[in-house]
């Protein structure tokens, strides 16, 4: 399972590569993203989380599944801004290569619990918001509506809340419930990866 942790954000991201070449300011990302892990590792949690309450849900929020991946896309947001949109957005890319030092560290941080939820379940969680975060993104870019722009910004609150609610699921062995909405959160991930593909049909 460590090498689940280890490996699937990297893996993805080259999957994703293979027929994305959106630029996201790569070197920054991966630098940026080791001193945030090494920083990480070393301070520990930020939330304590106790029982199956609101501090279990803030730990997965803060520590877990939903931070982790905001900042990264925060950042990006201000280099875009600085670069005054100059490049070609693509918040996923950065992202991801963000994730891959933090899941390197993470791997043999949580190697010796052997849990599931950390090891397998978290990972997943990183790409499937990052993946999210980024198709909405480009859908109110690409069809700029109103509504369009509305249910948007919904989904991207509701991603890293959707990321929570799901750790906390398998936490407290709602395993039904958890799996459902793991599924759920997937689907922008898979509307992104069709939408990728089409558009590298159409630019060969």
């Amino acid at each position: 399972m460590s090498i689940f942790c280890l490996l699937w954000v990297p893996f993805f991201y080259l999957f994703r590569r293979s027929f994305s070449h959106n630029g996201g300011s790569g070197v920054w990302a991966l630098i940026l993203g080791s001193i945030t892990a090494i920083i990480q590792f070393f301070l520990g949690y930020i939330i304590s989380p106790g029982g199956f309450g609101f501090s279990r849900f803030l730990f997965g929020f803060v520590d877990l599944v939903s931070v982790p991946v905001l900042i990264p896309c925060l950042i990006y947001l201000i280099i875009l801004i600085y670069q005054k949109f100059s490049k070609s957005i693509d918040f996923a890319n950065f992202a991801l290569l963000w994730l891959i030092p933090v899941g390197a560290l993470r791997a043999i941080s949580w190697g010796s619990t052997n849990d599931p939820i950390f090891l397998i379940m978290t990972p997943l969680l990183w790409v499937a918001v990052s993946m999210g975060i980024s198709f909405f993104i480009n859908l109110m870019i690409s069809k700029f509506r109103w509504y369009t722009v509305i249910v948007s910004i919904i989904c991207i609150l509701i991603l890293p809340a959707l990321s929570c609610i799901i750790y906390w699921a398998f936490f407290s062995q709602q395993t039904m419930m958890g799996f459902g909405l793991l599924i759920a959160i997937h689907i922008p991930l898979g509307l992104s990866l069709l939408f990728d593909i089409k558009k590298s049909e159409v630019t060969k």
